[in-house]
């Protein structure tokens, strides 16, 4: 596959080296409980969102003052004399992304494509992740596949997630012969249940069209065991529809041209995109999941920044 143009990158499309070089990015944003009052994960949504456990270390002799709770009761009883279990707290929380390149998201009316949005979201996230000392995996996936990989601890997987959300995003064309497939989306979701055991935090980028009963019910699967965070990604154009003008919208090779001018057109439009932006914050709101809201319009970094409670930096976020 051809490389995209470089004056496509950051607006239509991604590459690797572009997601790497959000590293740099990421000072200040964090995934982690107790975040400022300002943030979206802060008071009651705080509660939603579990801190690190305990992993074991030994087992030794009870000291006097140590709790009885700790006495691991078969260990005393094969050694003849009491012992306790000591514990550190765990080094990283796993952090697994479930990342939409569907055709759907192969839209965008200002700065950024959907798609490109969503893979800036990951790409933070993964960083941010990575750089707090946690394990990093993904479920990637399209009209047509999906692709897992297992939360790892290493700057090859991060390479390895960022080439891969790449190639499916620079396979997305307006041309494409893809159909949507609605049914994607919880498909992913059930990759997620697959790698996503117990104590991960599992973000979900998606604009969730197509979203129905059984991906509310694959979020509260997931949450049942693992803290959920719901990324929902929109482009303004549809709360904002233009009173004229004509556009050519396309899906893969079907194509169609809408007037704008026409309040027959745009109208019943505007409540069809108004109504989606609403079923699917609902739908992540009943899940339970706390909820960021970014648009294609802005830069991703700052509407992070702003949500989750970072104060902004000079510049914009550059």
């Amino acid at each position: 596959m051809d490389a995209p143009p470089v004056s496509s990158i950051g607006s239509v499309y991604v590459t690797a080296d572009y997601l790497a070089r959000f590293e740099y990015r990421t000072r200040h944003l964090s995934l982690r409980p107790r975040q400022p009052h300002s943030s979206v994960l802060s008071g009651r949504n705080a509660s939603r969102v579990r801190g690190r456990g305990l992993d074991f270390a030994e087992l030794r002799n009870y000291l006097p003052g140590d709790d009885i709770r700790a006495l691991d009761w078969k260990a005393t009883l094969r050694s003849g004399r009491p012992l306790v279990r000591t514990y550190n707290e765990e080094h990283d929380r796993p952090m697994l992304f479930v990342v939409d390149q569907r055709m759907a998201m192969f839209f965008g009316s200002k700065r950024a494509l959907k798609s490109v949005v969503a893979a800036e979201v990951c790409a933070l996230g993964a960083w941010t992740a990575f750089n707090g000392g946690d394990r990093v995996g993904a479920v990637l996936f399209n009209d047509k596949e999906s692709h897992a990989l297992r939360p790892l601890r290493s700057r090859a997987q991060l390479q390895r997630l960022f080439e891969n959300l790449a190639e499916m995003n620079n396979a997305l064309r307006a041309e494409s012969p893809a159909r949507a497939n609605y049914a994607q989306l919880n498909r992913a979701l059930e990759g997620a249940l697959n790698l996503a055991g117990h104590d991960h935090l599992v973000c979900v980028i998606s604009d969730f069209v197509g979203a129905d009963n059984d991906t509310l019910r694959l979020l509260r699967e997931l949450r049942a065991h693992n803290d959920v965070l719901g990324a929902l990604i929109f482009d303004p154009l549809g709360y904002n529809l233009p009173p004229e003008g004509r556009v050519v919208a396309s899906e893969g090779e079907l194509q169609i041209e809408l007037d704008f001018g026409r309040s027959r057109v745009r109208d019943p439009l505007a409540r069809l995109f108004e109504q989606h932006l609403r079923d699917a914050a609902t739908l992540l709101r009943r899940s339970g999941a706390p909820l960021l809201m970014l648009d294609t319009s802005q830069d991703t970094l700052t509407q992070l920044r702003h949500q989750l409670g970072a104060p902004p930096r000079a510049g914009g976020g550059r």
